[in-house]
């Protein structure tokens, strides 16, 4: 299903989970942001729930202290990693190549991912302020370029 554009000029970016209610914050935004709030810590709390008990299957393995602490160690360090590129990508674009290297990190951190989803669904929908800059950015120049010019230019008296 194709959307026709209802005013000329650019369009807003449609946003995950959101569409493009966050323009206008219609069409049941709150209920969407207390949505995506409640579901991402959920979902970590999940997540927690599940690293437990991989971390007992360790303890009853018997690896030892080292490796234990290992990754106990290497989830928290990617968590916060993944958290605060996470936070980053909601201000900024980061760069396609950079994001596909991090791709690993930021599964082996999803925890990190899903808090960040969580404290920025209290602000605002996740993604909203960068998008919010981006279309007013493209709607400031799109009125630049349109209001420019005015008359037919093939009417332009030529100087000799």
């Amino acid at each position: 299903m194709s959307e026709e554009p209802t005013t000329p000029g650019p369009q807003p970016e449609p946003i995950r989970f959101f569409g493009t209610t966050w323009l206008a914050h219609d069409g049941g935004y709150g209920v969407r942001r207390a949505g995506v709030a409640v579901g991402s810590l959920l979902a970590a709390a999940a997540g927690c729930f599940v690293l437990r008990f991989a971390y007992e299957g360790l303890a009853i393995a018997d690896v030892g202290t080292f490796v234990n602490l290992l990754v106990v160690v290497m989830f928290a360090i990617c968590s916060a990693i993944a958290f605060r590129r996470t936070w980053e990508g909601f201000t900024k674009r980061h760069d396609p190549a950079s994001q596909a290297q991090m791709r690993g990190l930021l599964t082996i951190g999803f925890i990190g991912v899903l808090l960040a989803y969580f404290f920025r669904s209290l602000r605002e929908a996740p993604g909203e302020q960068l998008h919010r800059e981006e279309y007013e950015t493209a709607r400031a120049q799109y009125k630049k370029r349109t209001s420019r010019r005015t008359g037919n230019p093939s009417r332009k008296k030529r100087r000799a």
